[in-house]
């Protein structure tokens, strides 16, 4: 597989989301949870989200509990609490896990395509966020302490192409 394009996911209600819609536009993925230190910057995606999405900007986030318990909810509880604490609109999909025996095929190839900190694989903490090109491809990850805003530039970039 050489795109994120070739991947389907589940959305809340368990529906497939055959991720070849979003060709032609750039992605920001994003492993979130609803108790950690990071989940404030639900706010900032989402102003990201309204700066870029009629530019053709799409944020995929993906409910993750593997890290520290910090997304115990259920998919339903997940989606309430993203649009009522942070008027969440970017779709917030089924919860998944990102590292593991049974981690999301799509996270697999995401940390395949784009290693961390010290060339390691493994996502660390919620909120690493992986850029997305047009045609699918990853173009950079970013740690989990990376503000949303502090990728606009490069969101930009990405757009502008």
């Amino acid at each position: 597989m050489n795109s994120v394009h070739q991947f389907s996911v589940n959305n809340t209600q368990g529906q497939t989301v055959d991720l070849a819609q979003y060709r032609g536009k750039t992605l920001l993925i994003v492993n979130t949870a609803s108790q950690c230190g990071f989940t404030p910057q639900y706010q900032e995606l989402e102003q990201l989200y309204q700066r870029y999405q009629d530019k053709g900007f799409v944020i995929l986030a993906f409910p993750c509990n593997q890290f520290g318990g910090q997304e115990p909810g259920s998919d339903t509880e997940i989606q309430q609490f993203c649009q009522l604490n942070y008027g969440v609109s970017f779709p917030v999909l089924a919860k998944v896990q990102v590292n593991g025996p049974e981690a999301e095929p799509l996270f697999d190839y995401l940390k395949d395509q784009a290693r961390g900190l010290l060339k390691t694989r493994a996502i660390k903490w919620n909120f690493t966020k992986f850029l997305i090109n047009d045609r699918g491809q990853v173009v950079k990850r970013y740690a989990p302490r990376t503000k949303p805003s502090a990728i606009a530039q490069s969101v930009e970039e990405l757009l502008d192409q």
